[in-house]
């Protein structure tokens, strides 16, 4: 199964972006994640109808922090690109008549749940400012 890569993606972008005094280009970007400069924009996109980041335009234009890093959540961009599923692993259901399948589907999910709730629960107290952490202003 593919691993959603967009919450470290976009994290990735986000602090790169402090650390520019210029804005960054949907271009600039696209080389940082090796990706597309439509997919950049259509993340970014998104960013700024939140209210993350903004646009200017012109020959000098391209995406500027809206808020600081220490203003933002994990969890607030984990929210925007709508909540994936936080693990990999998946229940089966090709004989839902089967009663260990049932009880291990149970326990499964219920750890998960478990799981997920405490990794929300850190995103929810990590802002992005800590990720620059370490590194040279």
């Amino acid at each position: 199964m593919r691993k959603d890569q967009r919450l470290s993606r976009i994290l990735h972008i986000l602090v790169h972006m402090e650390a520019h005094k210029e804005p960054v280009t949907s271009r600039q970007i696209s080389e940082m994640l090796t990706t597309n400069p439509v997919v950049v924009r259509q993340l970014m996109g998104r960013l700024r109808e939140c209210g993350y980041v903004r646009t200017t335009q012109g020959r000098s234009g391209g995406w500027t922090l809206h808020r600081a890093l220490k203003d933002i959540t994990f969890l607030e961009i984990y929210q925007i690109f709508g909540e994936t599923s936080l693990f990999t692993i998946g229940l089966t259901d090709e004989h839902s008549d089967c009663l260990i399948e049932k009880s291990i589907n149970a326990e499964l999910e219920t750890a998960m749940d478990e799981a997920g709730a405490l990794l929300l629960a850190r995103f929810n107290v990590l802002t992005l400012d800590r990720l620059k952490r370490g590194f040279p202003a």
